[in-house]
């Protein structure tokens, strides 16, 4: 069910044709009971996109099975596609859609990338412009324009990319490509977002002289997408050497071709794994990797703080509720992006929680910090932001308005609340098209006696 504001019915841009109400109110469903169900995720958004991008750099075919099929991922598609990149849909043998065979072709400016709101595609996609020929101009949504570009396009400027920013050092941009980029040493601070590094590292063996690159901020937040950036590299044949903590050296080769099987979301498996302590039930996410250098693998030592029983059999993490919700102090700096779930259930909590190591969150799809404390403050929670995280006091909450800011994790953060608080009404729940677009139904699938 959706309540709009306004009367203007849209199409989903994301999606295959499905109808959603424009700003609509989504009436988060309250939990009648213990939950008790299996879930089933696509591919993980942070793999797939770092596929696309070597896909795209290698030098013969390669081929995504169970890719994500999202609002982000299809940005990025069609953003490598304008670039003269080959993306075919064929057929998959997964439950969440079609797979992806890429053939590279020669990288080609004289086009605009919509960003949307993917930091994957506005970071990761202006080295590929440096090396196409032609101009390249990127823009986004609102949002995206605020989202911190300064130190991709310095950097991209150091390695001897012709970029015309207008003075903003943000979006939007144009990328000069000259078919070359010389590359070579250059000195960031990627505080702000490690998508910086990653970016670099992607493209880095196209260089004339490779990358040699250093961090020199006191803080490196997300470091596991970064490890994750250099395992992608490593199974394609690139080697990236870290002769000290924030320093990478890529030397220049080949990208093979590949046939990759994308693993499941883990982060966007938060806020279902969540939703076992908040109805005091049992949740189980199948395709659970053995190994991965997904950030949402910690999950299963994170959630246990909160009071809750973690079991891993085979390929199924299950995760089963406690004798209640607990508070804790946590530093969530290599794992900023499960947040917006853990602050969640601290506000559900018995005794209070301080979450730190998040400040760079206030550069994300929104300033996360700001939003969560309003969000909750606004159903009566008490929380306060800190320079580098929040510190939240668990009170009575009521049912009220729960703004996403085109937020996806906001939007399944209300969510997780409306659990067990009812007459909680969430913006927008169409914003988690971003990442994961099944998520309204997987929700109500969960729930199958939910009230509202």
């Amino acid at each position: 069910m959706l309540i709009s504001r306004y009367s203007k019915p849209e199409f989903d841009p994301y999606g295959d044709n499905v109808p959603v109400e424009a700003d609509a109110w989504w009436p988060a469903p309250t939990a009648s009971g213990p939950v008790a169900c299996t879930v089933s995720l696509p591919g993980s958004k942070s793999l797939t996109n770092r596929e696309l991008v070597l896909s795209a750099l290698a030098d013969g075919p390669s081929l995504l099975r169970a890719p994500l099929h999202s609002r982000d991922s299809d940005l990025m598609v069609d953003a490598l596609r304008q670039m003269g990149t080959t993306v075919e849909k064929v057929a998959g043998t997964g439950a969440f859609g079609t797979d992806l065979r890429i053939t590279p072709g020669e990288l080609l400016g004289s086009t605009t990338v919509d960003c949307g709101l993917a930091g994957t595609v506005m970071r990761f996609l202006p080295p590929l412009a440096a090396l196409a020929l032609g101009p390249t101009t990127f823009d986004g949504d609102a949002g995206a324009r605020r989202r911190p570009m300064a130190t991709m396009i310095t950097a991209l400027r150091d390695l001897g990319a012709d970029i015309n920013d207008d003075g903003r050092r943000a979006l939007p941009f144009t990328v000069h490509g000259r078919g070359a980029l010389a590359g070579g040493e250059v000195t960031i601070d990627a505080g702000a977002s490690s998508q910086f590094v990653s970016g670099l590292l992607l493209a880095a063996s196209r260089f004339e002289n490779g990358l040699h690159l250093r961090h020199s901020g006191e803080r490196l937040p997300s470091l596991p997408h970064i490890e994750m950036t250099i395992a992608t590299l490593a199974a394609r044949g690139v080697t990236v050497t870290s002769p000290a903590v924030g320093e990478w050296i890529v030397t220049p080769g080949p990208i093979a071709g590949a046939e990759v099987d994308i693993e499941p979301d883990l982060s966007n498996a938060a806020p279902f794994l969540a939703a076992a302590l908040v109805t005091g039930g049992s949740v189980t996410v199948s395709g659970w990797p053995t190994s991965t250098t997904q950030v949402g693998a910690d999950l299963a030592t994170l959630l246990p703080l909160f009071g809750a029983t973690v079991h891993l059999v085979a390929d199924r993490l299950t995760v089963s509720a406690g004798d209640g919700i607990h508070g804790v102090d946590l530093d969530l700096s290599t794992g900023g992006e499960l947040a917006p779930t853990l602050v969640a259930l601290a506000a559900l909590a018995d005794s209070p929680s301080t979450i730190t190591g998040i400040g760079h969150l206030r550069h994300h799809e929104s300033n996360r910090l700001e939003a969560l404390a309003t969000e909750i403050n606004r159903l009566g929670g008490n929380v306060t932001e800190l320079p580098d995280g929040l510190h939240i006091v668990p009170q009575p909450l009521t049912g009220g308005e729960w703004l996403s800011y085109d937020d996806h994790r906001m939007a399944t953060a209300g969510a997780l609340i409306g659990l067990a608080v009812p007459g909680v009404l969430v913006e927008n729940i169409a914003t988690t098209a971003k990442t994961l677009p099944q998520f309204p139904e997987l929700w109500h699938a969960m729930l199958p006696e939910a009230t509202h």
